[in-house]
This record gives structure tokens, sequence and C-alpha cells, in this order.
């Protein structure tokens, strides 16, 4: 028995079709709500792939406001200090497509947009994205073609928000503990240590 679904119309046959709501949700600039909530989001995921479809997913954060907004079809995300792999922004020299999803704590929806994106080193624009006293030395900048809000399901699936769900830290092994496991590179207090002098004063 084949259990692998080749086709749209075999996953229609098994989901359906979405409500005439979803569908005409997607808009395709930032309209008042979609600035609204980018500007109070501390917080997003970008996704990129290369020129192969190899994927990524990686985290940007600051505090809110953090993200300019050009206009209603443009936003730039300013790329603050981080481990040097570049994993998103060689993938956008390869492949310009990328998938933005914004949170706010607390909230259940979220807000996604998708576009084209751009790196760029233009100082009068930099300089509008400093934070703790330094300008970004590149950013991006995302054309947006569609975004639309994402329902609250899946947060409240995962109790994301609610404190009383979350792991006791001690629970897990610490980030150093991880480190070292992958790369036995050191020792895993002298990562702690390296960890700790990167967070502290190279945000």
């Amino acid at each position: 028995m084949r259990d692998t679904i080749t086709t749209e119309e075999e996953l229609r046959e098994l989901i359906g079709v979405p409500s005439e709501l979803v569908k005409r949700k997607v808009i395709a600039e930032l309209d008042e709500h979609c600035k609204n909530f980018i500007a109070k989001s501390p917080f997003l995921m970008i996704a990129t792939a290369d020129e192969n479809g190899f994927c990524d997913v990686s985290p940007r954060g600051d505090k809110p406001g953090f993200i300019y907004i050009e206009n209603e079809h443009c936003l730039i995300i300013p790329e603050r200090p981080g481990n040097k792999r570049m994993d998103t922004l060689r993938n956008i020299l390869k492949n310009p497509r990328v998938g933005l999803l914004f949170f706010i704590p607390g909230l259940g929806e979220t807000l996604r947009v998708n576009g084209k994106a751009a790196i760029i080193k233009n100082e009068e624009v930099l300089a509008k994205l400093s934070a703790r006293g330094k300008a970004p030395i590149v950013a991006i900048r995302v054309e947006v073609e569609e975004c639309f809000i994402h329902c609250a399901k899946a947060f409240k699936r995962s109790q994301l928000w609610e404190p009383e769900t979350w792991l006791n830290k001690e629970a897990m092994p610490s980030a150093a503990q991880i480190l070292f496991a992958h790369t036995k590179i050191s020792s895993i207090e002298e990562i702690e240590q390296r960890l700790e002098v990167g967070y502290r004063t190279r945000l």
C-alpha cells in the first residue's frame, strides 16, 4: 500500500479546501494592521533556501520597533552580530525568496510575510537601525509580496505562552554541554564562559 502523497488532489481529498475567509485574508502590501503588528514584535523567524533548495530557518530579535518599515511594500531587518555563519545571508545571495514569521509574546496569532530579499549597506538606512549605540554592518531589505495573519491554534495546542507548562531549565543539558558534545572543542566550562561573554558584550 502506497503511503506517500504525491499530488495536491490526493491531499485535498484528505484535508479539504480553505474557507472563503482564509482564501481572502492574503494581501499584497503592509497595511496599518500589519505595520502595527511588526512595530510591536520583538522577534521573528526568517526562512531561506539556497539555489538547490536546501532550507534554513533563523531567528532575529531585538526590542519592539527594531524592524524599519520603509513603505507599504518594503521592510528592513537589521543584521545584528552573530556567529558569522551567515546562513541566511548566503542563501539570499543565491535565492532571494524569503518567508518571515513575526511573533508578539503572549499573542497566539502571528504575522506571515513572504517576499524577495536583498542585502543592503546603505549607511543612511543602517543608521536608522542602530541599537545599543551601534549601526548594523548590513541589513536585509524585503520586498513584500504577500502577508497575512496566522491563527493561534498552534500556540493554544502547545500552550507556549503559559509559564506553568514551561520546562525547568535544569531538566535540559545546557547549551555549553550540547556544544561540547557536538564539537569536542575546549571544555564545557570554557564554552560557558565564551557564551556568557558573548551574551554580555556582543549583542
